[in-house]
């Protein structure tokens, strides 16, 4: 199946990972609910390309979950807040957060472990 046909399947799951289904999207919206708001804090946090970042702040918004707001008129420049769609998804990021540092905690090097 492809992902543009997941938008209509019957799954919830599916639907939701058609929006927030790859590691960007869940970045960005890490970074939103950590404070962030602005194209080049994301792009910094993430490391992700200006496109991948761009194409991903479009379809959040476009899915209601960020608004677009302009903060600076000349040169035109937006912030990205998250709409209460956007922070009823909280929990669920807290659940891959939490997940996370159970299952998949950071491993020291062992040069790092002797500094």
């Amino acid at each position: 199946m492809k992902w543009t046909e997941l938008e209509e399947n019957w799954c919830p799951v599916a639907r939701t990972l058609t929006l927030v289904g790859d590691r960007w999207t869940l970045l960005i919206l890490r970074d939103c609910f950590l404070g962030s708001s602005k194209f080049e804090e994301f792009a910094a946090n993430t490391g992700a390309t200006r496109h991948i970042i761009s194409s991903r702040l479009k379809r959040l918004v476009e899915a209601g979950i960020l608004e677009r707001k302009l903060y600076v008129e000349r040169p035109k420049r937006y912030e990205y807040l998250l709409t209460e769609k956007g922070r009823e998804f909280g929990p669920a990021l807290m659940t891959f957060r939490d997940w996370g540092k159970k299952h998949l905690p950071v491993r020291r090097s062992a040069s790092a472990a002797k500094g």
